[in-house]
């Protein structure tokens, strides 16, 4: 089973400012919590209604790599068998997905946010430098020696540390994770 990552927003301007809160539907990818895209246009589809936006992959070569939002939905896992989709049969966060072309919810990071991500939402390693910026084409971070000036979406790692994951295992219910602060947007 893939695992997916693991958000937790510790202080966001997205906890009491609405503007930065969207619903955000992205078709052909399954997005995990901590995924980042640009929201550029709404969806046409009556099944949405008309504020659920279209989430589509960042380009740094294509100048659309500021302005990012970042899925960040209650990680409520869904379960399926078959056709059947259930819920809360499975608490373990790391489990959960935005299914693709489900509803979910998105924030727009602005600068002084602070968040833990867990490993596997950063691609890459830290040994590569300190700063987190989007991926070239896909909705994923990666590690950055520099922090690009061009106006880009750049996390700053401000501490390693663990997120504990309810598995009922003794000792080993600990997963690596950064404490990040956002510098640009």
């Amino acid at each position: 089973m893939t695992t997916y990552g693991v958000l937790i927003k510790s202080r966001v301007a997205a906890k009491n400012v609405d503007i930065y809160n969207r619903s955000a539907v992205c078709s052909g990818s399954d997005l995990g919590n901590g995924s980042v895209f640009n929201l550029l246009t709404q969806s046409t589809s009556a099944a949405y209604g008309d504020e659920v936006w279209l989430a589509t992959a960042p380009s740094i070569a294509g100048g659309s790599a500021s302005g990012l939002w970042m899925a960040a939905s209650p990680e409520n896992v869904i379960t399926f068998s078959g056709t059947l989709a259930y819920r809360g049969l499975n608490d373990n966060p790391q489990n959960f997905y935005n299914a693709s072309g489900s509803v979910m919810d998105a924030i727009k990071p602005v600068v002084g946010d602070i968040v833990v991500m867990s490993a596997s939402c950063i691609s890459g390693s830290p040994s590569t430098g300190a700063y987190v910026v989007p991926a070239e084409g896909v909705f994923q971070l990666a590690w950055a020696a520099t922090a690009p000036t061009s106006g880009s979406l750049v996390f700053k790692e401000l501490a390693e540390t663990y997120v504990s994951i309810g598995t009922g295992a003794i000792n080993s219910q600990r997963i690596l994770a950064y404490k990040l602060v956002c510098m640009a947007n």
